[in-house]
């Protein structure tokens, strides 16, 4: 099939502005695919159940028997040390989990400053 001479200037124009849109859409439109979608969602949903948590491990601090040696190892450790000894203290273990989670441990550590203070 040949195409007129008249017609492929119009082609073209729309063939470079659909990619013109498609790549500024996607580059400042805010557009995203359906699995950039979904990972975003499930970066969000985990940062809310943390966030609902922290109070559950706030609340494990205050009851603990050793709370006052546990927040003195916890002080005295470095930094970049502390989320591993909030989960050696057992306070950022959800009931029913196999082990500490990581992230309820770090958020954990800013409310017992909080808290401490």
């Amino acid at each position: 099939m040949t195409t007129p001479e008249w017609l492929k200037p119009g082609i073209y124009g729309a063939l470079l502005g659909a990619a013109f849109v498609g790549i500024v859409g996607f580059s400042w439109g805010g557009w995203m695919t359906g699995g950039g979608a979904d990972k975003m969602a499930s970066e969000m949903a985990q940062d809310e159940v943390i966030a609902a948590l922290v109070p559950f491990c706030l609340d494990r601090s205050r009851t603990d028997n050793e709370r006052i040696a546990k927040l003195a190892t916890i002080r005295e450790a470095s930094s970049f040390k502390r989320r591993d000894a909030v989960m050696e203290a057992g306070w950022a273990t959800m009931p029913g989990s196999d082990g500490p989670n990581r992230e309820l441990a770090q958020a954990c550590i800013e409310g017992l400053e909080l808290d401490a203070s």
